[in-house]
């Protein structure tokens, strides 16, 4: 369970798949502060403070998709995991890609989950209740 407070960092290119997830955790009011990198690089940069204010503290959980320019998801994944500050963050990976390699890949680098993004706003904004669910306070969930 992290802190209601606690930031939650969304690694997402597509600006629709942001206003989702925005709007999914108004609808769920869930009020830990959002934390948006466009790309697996700005999130890095967001990570260590370089080229970016530093995200402080460090955000308890990070929702990563993989088909992402520049840096894939999985590249990501393989610099966060041999960072030794970096390491130990939370990671969900939330992506449109149901291939088993992606998936298989993404578990080698020990995420929490992987979801594939389902295609209604219901059964998104579900998806990101329940993904949430065990890692916020119950006192943030006010709606069932």
């Amino acid at each position: 369970m992290i802190d209601s407070m606690a930031g939650i960092l969304l690694i997402e290119d597509d600006r629709v798949d942001v206003m989702t997830v925005q709007r999914a955790m108004k609808k769920h009011r869930i009020v830990n502060p959002l934390h948006v990198a466009r790309t697996a690089t700005d999130a890095l940069g967001m990570l260590r403070g370089r080229g970016f204010p530093r995200i402080e503290p460090p955000p308890a959980l990070i929702l990563l998709d993989l088909n992402l320019p520049r840096m894939s998801g999985i590249e990501f994944l393989q610099e966060l995991r041999s960072d030794p500050e970096l390491r130990d963050l939370m990671v969900i990976v939330l992506t449109s890609s149901n291939e088993p390699n992606d998936r298989a890949a993404a578990f080698r680098y020990e995420v929490e989950d992987y979801v594939v993004k389902p295609h209604s706003f219901n059964e998104f904004a579900n998806a990101i209740r329940t993904l949430l669910e065990y890692t916020l306070p119950k006192e943030t969930e006010r709606l069932r």
